[in-house]
C-alpha cells in the first residue's frame, strides 16, 4: 500500500498577523519574529524525513521555506502555485473582526475566492500531491485558511476545534493511502525545539 505523507507548514509570522489582518493574496513580508521563527522550525524540522520540499509563492512563504530549507538541509525548493493563499478580495487589509461584521462566513466578497472555490481548490491540491509523489514525504509551506481548509475537509469537519487558530510556523501532518485521505498529526502550536 502506497503512503504519501503531506507535512503543512504555516509560514512565519508577519505584521498584519500581529493586527489579525487578512492577508489573503496580498504579498506581506515575514517580520523579525516571522524569521525567528522559520529558523527554529528549521530546527526542529530535519531534511532527511522528507522526500521534497514546496512552497506557495507569497514572500511570506517562500522565505519561511528558504530558512527552513537552510536551517534543515534541503536542497532544493519547488514553488508550487495551489498552495497560495485564500484571496480574500476587497477584504484585505481588514481586521478579522471586522471582516466577520462586514461578510459574514458564508458571504461573497468581492474580487475574492469563495469556500467553494477554495475547497475545489485544496482538491485540487491534494490529488496533484499524490499523483506526483505517491509514497514520498512532502514538505508544504503555506497559509493559514488554507491549511485550516485542508484539515477541515481530510478530518470531515472535527478540526481545527471551534476557536482553534493555526499558529505561525506551525506543522501539522496528514496522509494518503490508495484513495483515503487521513490526520497523521494535528498540532496548531508554533514549533519550537525541545530543550
Amino acid at each position: 500500500m502506497t503512503r504519501t505523507t503531506i507535512g503543512l507548514l504555516r509560514h512565519g509570522q508577519t505584521d498584519w498577523n500581529i493586527d489579525f489582518r487578512l492577508q489573503g493574496t496580498s504579498d506581506i513580508p515575514l517580520n523579525e519574529t516571522g524569521r525567528d521563527q522559520a529558523l527554529l522550525a528549521g530546527r526542529v524540522i530535519d531534511a532527511n524525513d522528507w522526500d521534497v520540499l514546496l512552497t506557495s509563492p507569497l514572500s511570506r512563504a517562500k522565505e519561511t521555506a528558504e530558512i527552513v530549507a537552510t536551517e534543515a538541509g534541503f536542497d532544493t525548493l519547488i514553488v508550487e502555485p495551489l498552495l497560495l493563499e485564500r484571496s480574500f478580495g476587497e477584504a484585505e487589509g481588514m481586521k478579522h473582526e471586522d471582516w466577520k461584521v462586514a461578510y459574514g462566513e458564508g458571504t461573497p466578497i468581492p474580487g475574492g475566492e469563495s469556500l467553494e472555490d477554495l475547497r475545489v481548490r485544496c482538491w485540487q491540491l491534494l490529488e496533484h500531491l499524490a499523483h506526483t509523489y505517491p509514497g514520498r514525504r512532502v514538505l508544504v509551506v503555506s497559509h493559514g485558511a488554507l491549511i485550516r481548509k485542508v484539515i477541515k475537509m481530510v478530518s470531515k469537519g472535527t478540526l481545527p476545534r471551534e476557536g482553534e487558530r493555526f499558529g505561525n510556523a506551525s506543522l501539522s501532518l496528514i496522509s494518503h493511502s490508495e484513495t483515503e485521505w487521513s490526520i497523521e498529526d494535528y498540532n496548531p502550536k508554533t514549533l519550537v525545539p525541545v530543550s
